[in-house]
């Protein structure tokens, strides 16, 4: 049959004795399917990254394949998914590891505190999962803009206070359940728990009643980029389906000139261990 002869170049043996971490494919858009709290599903697009390892004999890796399985799987993408996808690309590859990145827009209907008006608002969400040999890892991550009023400012000011837009970066890892797979957080917790973690959320829509109760607000809840990580660490060390998290508050400063960031990581101890407030 015409082409069955074609050579398979990534077959070849590669001289040079040195492993890749990663090979794969990036800047994949799809359509998927997530889990959502209210609704119990949304639609939306993800931009994916697929990667396995490269063993140091192999010249290169199939890229087709990479299409094939994630064609396989295309729909609903969750932590409940992801660990066949993962199965999926090892085998198809022959790897010993594989990771998935998704990272994908996801819409809430917000309502304004006053007027109650309503309008869809999105956050930057993002899952990575990875199947090394050792462990099984999967993590979920959140980015929310929030808004945030200097306490120095407002302790040292005749009147008023500088605010600037800050943006909370939170993931989680999951805790295992024993009878396997892991307990469920939802989105919506994480976003609520960096809002609350603020001087006051951002908003899609505000009308002028809405805007006089947001600002007020955040001017009664003055915060520093170190105040929003160590609340938001509060809340999530108090969760116990949560085992490990990394949080990341950015503030763009309104009257200076340069970003102020604040970062904190920490991993639940395990049976018999001390506890650590650092990682």
């Amino acid at each position: 049959m015409k082409g069955s002869g074609l050579q398979d170049l990534q077959n070849a043996r590669d001289e040079r004795a040195l492993p890749i971490d990663q090979v794969g494919v990036s800047g994949l858009r799809v359509p998927i399917v997530v889990l959502d709290r209210q609704r119990g599903r949304q639609e939306t697009v993800a931009q994916i990254t697929l990667s396995v390892n490269l063993p140091h004999h192999f010249k290169g890796t199939h890229m087709s394949r990479f299409i094939e399985v994630l064609n396989r799987h295309r729909g609903e993408v969750t932590m409940n998914t992801v660990p066949a996808i993962l199965a999926d690309l090892k085998a198809c590859l022959a790897a010993e590891s594989a990771m998935v990145e998704v990272a994908f827009p996801y819409f809430l209907e917000r309502e304004a505190p006053v007027s109650k008006a309503k309008a869809l608002m999105d956050y930057e969400c993002r899952f990575v999962g990875e199947a090394n040999g050792r462990r099984d890892d999967f993590i979920l991550g959140v980015a929310v803009p929030v808004t945030s009023v200097c306490p120095c400012s407002k302790a040292i000011s005749d009147y008023g206070a500088h605010n600037q837009r800050g943006r909370l970066e939170i993931q989680v890892r999951c805790r295992k359940r024993r009878s396997g797979g892991r307990d469920l957080v939802w989105i919506e917790e994480l976003i609520e728990i960096a809002e609350a973690s603020a001087s006051a959320p951002v908003f899609a829509m505000l009308k002028r009643s809405d805007e006089r109760h947001v600002t007020m607000q955040a001017y009664d809840h003055p915060v520093f980029v170190e105040d929003m990580v160590r609340n938001a660490a509060g809340a999530l060390k108090n969760d116990p389906r949560i085992s490990w998290f990394r949080i990341l508050a950015v503030n763009q400063e309104s009257i200076h000139n340069h970003n102020a960031f604040a970062r904190l990581e920490w991993k639940r101890p395990g049976p018999g261990k001390g506890r650590r407030s650092d990682r």
